[in-house]
């Protein structure tokens, strides 16, 4: 007896309904990137591996879906590493390549590659679906689509804003109204770092921060601690916990707590500067908030941070992120570059979408109108039609054999067809056609030599 097929954790297969919602966030994602005027590229699934590894932080190098070299890929190992059974020393000399982890990295790639063939300032968007090796469950999977949008050569801060713009244009588009864009900014963490005394141990420091509203007050402070922050430290950052709570403007509390960074206090100008400028060009439908504790986890961000939450009361996480990385092109000998960019998490924002019933109904519409079939002539006479209504841009098929009517009729109900057309034998005389509107019942008729009619009445 076959084995029952079935695929890896963490990935899915998706209906025609399922691909038809996700194109059309797909669509309407696009269409504001290249209102914004980013222009589309790709790259390839899978990169070399040391062009991914080292640039996410241990645990995103620890999420990488490494790809085994072909063949024998075990022979060109030496005994001495073979035998030690270390994973760190064996991967890359079994693995030459690996799963893109995200789009960020291998488009600082691209850029580096093709320097000489962009003009700079350079705007990019792309959508691509990416792999992490993370423990599947609700919103979050082991393959999934980034939509991206991103800008390479220049520094200013009109980019963080345009962006904050066209994160709001987007959900505003898809009715996915009151979502909440965090922002903060990386000098900022690092200024806090300094004053606290904790300027060595900054990612471990950032990336516990960023677990706040995963793992609470004391699930930070102990994560902190495990990795050598010390009691006196996390005591002067105490302040950063209760922040998000407090009625006092969060831009007052860190210019006292960083008045003495100068790394601090030019995060602190450029946060400022970002809010400014969206409270005086207004957002439609979402919400701008300054969070402290928002850090994203990757290491490459050095300015301004992004992060989206789903509307109160949708249980998920993030649904889109991003931030300014002056330092990522010169990882690969591109230095002076300056970069942002965000990024929407499409597979998030469809089960969002989905719980709020958000959707237009047309979405699950396959088809405009099914041609039933009564027979070979009858059948040649749909054809013909379903050629003439196709190049008028409608959506037509015809039912492909002479199967039972009330079968043809469940077929199109299944499909949600709005309109039926029947052309039997006294039609195929008259030379005409009868639509049958599905939802009212209501039936039309028409003549073949006139089938503009019928195009107009739709």
């Amino acid at each position: 007896m076959a084995q029952k097929p079935s695929i890896p954790k963490g990935t899915r297969d998706f209906s025609p309904a399922e691909v038809n919602k996700r194109n059309y966030i797909f669509d309407v994602v696009k269409k504001h990137f290249k209102t914004f005027g980013f222009q589309p590229i790709e790259t390839p699934s899978f990169e070399n591996y040391e062009t991914l590894m080292g640039k996410y932080g241990d645990e995103g190098d620890r999420l990488i879906f490494k790809i085994l070299n072909s063949g024998d890929f075990l022979s060109k190992v030496d005994e001495t590493t073979y035998k030690a059974k270390n994973s760190h020393a064996l991967t890359p000399k079994i693995s030459e390549k690996a799963l893109r982890y995200d789009l960020t990295v291998p488009f600082a790639r691209y850029v580096v590659m093709h320097q000489n063939e962009l003009d700079f300032p350079f705007k990019r968007y792309q959508i691509q679906p990416v792999w992490r090796a993370d423990r599947p469950q609700k919103g979050r999977f082991r393959e999934f689509y980034q939509c991206d949008a991103d800008v390479v050569g220049s520094d200013s801060l009109l980019q963080e804003v345009e962006l904050i713009q066209l994160y709001d244009a987007v959900f505003t588009d898809l009715k996915l109204a009151g979502v909440t864009i965090k922002l903060n900014n990386r000098k900022i963490l690092a200024g806090i770092a300094e004053v606290i005394g904790a300027t060595d141990l900054l990612i471990d420091f950032t990336v516990a921060l960023d677990k706040l509203d995963k793992i609470g007050e004391e699930g930070v402070k102990k994560e902190m601690l495990s990795k050598g922050i010390s009691e006196e430290a996390i005591e002067k950052a105490t302040p950063l916990f209760q922040m998000s709570n407090a009625i006092v403007d969060p831009l007052v509390v860190l210019q006292d707590i960083l008045k003495d960074s100068s790394e601090g206090t030019k995060g602190l100008k450029e946060l400022r500067f970002i809010t400014e400028a969206i409270g005086k060009l207004g957002l439609q439908s979402s919400k701008l908030v300054i969070d402290v504790t928002l850090a994203r986890g990757l290491n490459y961000y050095t300015g301004a941070i992004f992060e989206v939450s789903a509307p109160a009361g949708v249980s998920m996480g993030s649904i889109g992120g991003g931030g300014r990385y002056d330092d990522l092109t010169g990882i690969f000998g591109l230095k002076d570059v300056s970069g942002v960019g965000i990024s929407f998490g499409l597979d998030r924002i469809y089960l969002v979408m989905e719980e709020l019933d958000l959707f237009p109904k047309k979405i699950e519409q396959s088809l405009d109108i099914l041609c039933l079939n009564f027979g070979e002539q009858e059948g040649m006479a749909a054809l013909e039609l379903t050629t003439v209504l196709r190049k008028a841009g409608l959506k037509v098929d015809l039912y492909p054999s002479t199967a039972k009517i009330q079968k043809q009729f469940k077929y199109a109900n299944n499909l949600k067809v709005p309109f039926v057309v029947l052309l039997g034998e006294q039609e195929l005389i008259d030379r005409s056609f009868v639509v049958k509107n599905m939802a009212t019942g209501e039936q039309v008729n028409y003549l073949l030599d006139n089938v503009q009619d019928f195009i107009k009445s739709l």
